[in-house]
């Protein structure tokens, strides 16, 4: 494996710890800002908002730039929203700052990846892309505990200078760790990378994963008040099931990234039938603390876990240009935004189980849109061959 794929995950890494940080250090802010709890919460929403909407302009701005180069742009970017942020004397100005770090964050997962598929052979693609979303999945055990800490012990403000710092290694990480290479072909010019999008397969496509990261964000994100009001864990015990889930994320997206090139649809076929599994086996089983920790570890290793399949599968599709991979990530923050916004308006009308529920709705209704690839014949697309690289793009 590149050393460069070990590089990129530190970037993501980056990213991630900075839309998570908000979420650990609410009450703190709140009093630094002057604003209100729920105030602060609109910052998270503000965050996703900048990645679904902001992301893909911001990439199609930088195309022709040398990958390499592109990055740079984007962590100087992504360390001046995260400087302002720190900064920050009013609430406007942290919005600001949150928009910005926002739209930077998404573009980096779509130059990301995308240079992961060019500086990868085809048949090890999947398996890059697990290794950098590692930066993903540590963001969540290590990013979020850690600059709460931080917060809590020295301050929010100093929580955004450690992410500005993290992200200064990283963007000299990258220099030195990561090729320089001419602006990629991989996708084509602009013309080509929009062209890709007129295909209806495509859009099914990018539903999935929508879905697939809808399912599991409607369950994550109501966690800590299923786990204490519902199964019955104290507040201290909590933060410690957190971790053990995001352990479980590790594992799970590296397991999927074995898979992920040879056996595509069918490793998503799975993980959608054993998260609807968990997710209902959660919903029936939330007054058995025991059964219920064994379904939350079970969505942790087949719920976000899934991306390496789902990038994949994108490539395999339509290209793995940088446009591409950045409207899918745009693709998945949709998911996010569903599952938290539903799930929210499903527990004030059914309680604490329906985010459960809607979960396991939103991995059924995944599944439907992988159904008909996996009932296909052994193609690039089902996963179940590894095509030439010539065919990578070409054929579905």
């Amino acid at each position: 494996m590149p050393r460069a794929v070990y590089v990129l995950a530190l970037g993501i890494f980056a990213m991630v710890t900075s839309e998570f940080v908000v979420a650990g250090l609410m009450p703190q802010m709140a009093d630094g800002l002057n604003a209100t709890i729920p105030q602060i919460g609109y910052l998270i929403t503000a965050f996703a908002v900048a990645m679904a909407a902001g992301g893909p302009f911001l990439t199609v701005a930088l195309m022709k730039l040398p990958p390499r180069t592109a990055l740079m742009v984007l962590f100087v970017i992504f360390l001046a929203g995260n400087a302002l942020a720190a900064t920050a004397t009013g609430y406007s100005t942290m919005m600001a700052a949150r928009i910005v770090t926002g739209i930077a964050s998404q573009a980096f997962f779509g130059v990301g990846i995308s240079m992961c598929a060019q500086i990868t052979r085809p048949e090890i693609r999947g398996r890059a892309i697990a290794v950098a979303m590692n930066g993903l999945m540590l963001g969540t055990l290590l990013g979020l505990p850690i600059s709460t800490l931080v917060g809590e012990r020295f301050g929010w403000r100093a929580a955004f200078w450690a992410i500005a710092a993290i992200t200064v290694i990283a963007a000299v990480a990258t220099w030195f760790g990561v090729p320089r290479i001419e602006r990629a072909e991989i996708g084509g010019g602009f013309r080509q990378e929009i062209g890709v999008f007129r295909k209806p397969k495509l859009w099914l496509v990018l539903s999935t994963s929508t879905l697939i990261i809808g399912a599991t964000f409607s369950a994550f994100s109501y966690f800590n008040p299923i786990l204490t009001d519902l199964v019955g864990f104290s507040t201290g015990t909590v933060p410690l099931l957190l971790i053990a889930y995001g352990a479980a994320t590790v594992v799970g997206n590296n397991i999927v990234g074995r898979f992920a090139d040879r056996h595509t649809v069918p490793v998503l076929a799975i993980g959608l039938v054993l998260n609807t599994v968990f997710l209902t086996g959660f919903a029936l089983l939330a007054d058995l603390p025991a059964p219920a920790v064994i379904c939350m570890m079970g969505i942790g290793l087949v719920g976000v876990t899934m991306n390496p399949a789902m990038a994949t599968r994108v490539q395999r599709t339509g290209n793995a240009g940088p446009l591409v991979n950045t409207v899918h990530s745009s693709f998945i923050t949709v998911g996010i935004i569903l599952g938290s916004s539903i799930g929210a308006v499903a527990i004030d009308t059914w309680g604490l189980r329906a985010p459960l529920w809607l979960g396991a709705v939103m991995a059924l209704a995944g599944l439907a849109t992988v159904l008909p690839d996996l009932t296909r014949r052994s193609t690039p697309a089902t996963g179940l061959a590894s095509p030439r690289p010539a065919e990578q793009t070409e054929r579905v």
